[in-house]
Order: C-alpha cells, then structure tokens, then sequence
C-alpha cells in the first residue's frame, strides 16, 4: 500500500483493511472491486493435539505463528471470543524465516510446524493446505465458513485498490481493471484449473499443484460486490484496532462510478 501511496504502483491487491497502513481514514484511495468475500485467514494447529473443528479455546497455552500485520485478525478474534493471550498463554509471533524474499509463508510455517518451532499458525489456504496435505496440521478455524466469532468474518476481505489520483487521471484504466478481475472470476468458477496454468509460471510446483483445488473450494465467496453491510463491519474491526478514527461514509471507501 505505500508503494501505491508513494506512486510506484498503480494497483494493489490485498487484504481492504490495509489500506489504512498508507491512506489514514480513507484518504486518497478507494476499494473498486472484491477479489473474494470474507476473511481469508485460517487458524492451523498441530495435528497430534487433536482439537476439534471450531474450538477457539484451543489456542490456549500455545505458540502461534502469523506474519506482522495478519497477526493483527487473530489477535481481535480472541478478544472477542473473550481470550486474553497474556493471561491464556498464547503467543502470537512472526514464524522464523519467513518474512525472507522469495519465501513462501506456507511452506515455512508447516515447516517449523513439523521442527515443533510453534504449534500453529495463522494463514491463507495455501499455507493451511500445505500443512494439512503433509499431515502435520489440523484446520481448527476457518473464519469465513462460521468458526469463531461472527464478527470476525468481516474483520476483512481481498479486494483491488487504487489511488484517487488514477481514478481522476485515468478512469479508464480503473474501470477495465474492474471488468478484467469480473471475467477472471467468471472464467475460474467455470474452470478452476485456469489457475494451475498460471501457478505453474508463479509458484513451486508444489504450491501450483493445490491451487485449483483450494479455488474450487473457494468458489462461493467469489462475489465481486463490495456491501455497505461489509464496509461498516470492517471499519468497526478497523477502529478496534486502531486504524481508523471514526466511521466514514460508503463512498468514501468504495468507488462507486464506472462499474
């Protein structure tokens, strides 16, 4: 988001919440289209412990592996699942090695998942199916499909952003990048396996191996509209954590013209 801000990039695509990081109170830049509905992160504990699907107690007593910034969801939904991780014993920190360039998330933490290094962590689907393929990890929340706290499904959702200077120099180019991400959903809901063809020239073989199968799971929460329902439940996660002052208006956040 700051390269965006700082006019290196065009285009971000990421968690919506971040946005905050670069544009206080939504200044300057807007959400355009959702790449997926809901929080992506899931909650992956050792599979030896053998903790039932949904259990947020769980986590108690144990080491947690999120990067710096995703940390920040996790954290949150123990608050409101009413977990105080100084008090339960749960330690949330980054998992070693893998904030290096060029290294996958997924495949380092199921790795120190395997060393004992932690006994879970916090990630996207990549990294719960790295560990759960290997047999090493159990998914206990996967947020989005109802496990936790209500809440915490919209504290936020992947979506496309841009700055308001692009939008005012080149509405052009927002809107097309909008209907070029409408027709990638359409074409991944009618063949998943579109996405294998561009992991295999993005990702380790072993990565671009999954990703069909984890689209194909994900296939209902790829709803490009972006809600006001949605937009107020993330800006009240928002302020719960500091990033946001106060309330703002719909429009303020989502660009709304040449849809």
């Amino acid at each position: 988001m700051a390269a965006m801000r700082d006019g290196r990039l065009d285009f971000v695509a990421g968690g919506a919440h971040a946005t905050l990081n670069a544009f206080p109170n939504w200044n300057g830049a807007k959400l355009l289209i959702a790449l997926s509905q809901g929080i992506y992160w899931l909650l992956v504990l050792r599979s030896d412990l053998g903790v039932e699907r949904g259990d947020v107690d769980a986590i108690k007593g144990l080491r947690i592996g999120a990067a710096p910034g995703v940390d920040v969801g996790l954290r949150r939904l123990l608050t409101e699942a009413g977990i105080d991780a100084e008090r339960d014993g749960v330690q949330i920190a980054p998992v070693p090695g893998a904030n290096q360039p060029g290294v996958s998330f997924g495949v380092t933490a199921a790795k120190a998942l395997e060393e004992g290094q932690i006994d879970g962590f916090w990630a996207n689907a990549m990294g719960a199916e790295t560990a759960v393929r290997r047999g090493i990890g159990t998914i206990a929340l996967d947020v989005r499909r109802g496990d936790g706290p209500d809440a915490a499904r919209f504290y936020t959702f992947a979506a496309l952003v841009t700055t308001d200077r692009l939008i005012e120099r080149n509405p052009d180019a927002v809107a097309a990048a909008v209907r070029a991400i409408r027709k990638t959903q359409q074409a991944l809901k009618a063949d998943p396996e579109l996405a294998t063809e561009v992991g295999n020239r993005l990702f380790p073989r072993a990565e671009a191996g999954m990703i069909a199968d984890i689209i194909r799971r994900d296939l209902p929460f790829y709803d490009p509209e972006i809600s006001e329902e949605v937009i107020r439940r993330m800006n009240r996660f928002a302020q719960d954590i500091g990033l946001l002052s106060a309330p703002v208006p719909y429009e303020q956040v989502v660009y709304t013209s040449g849809q």
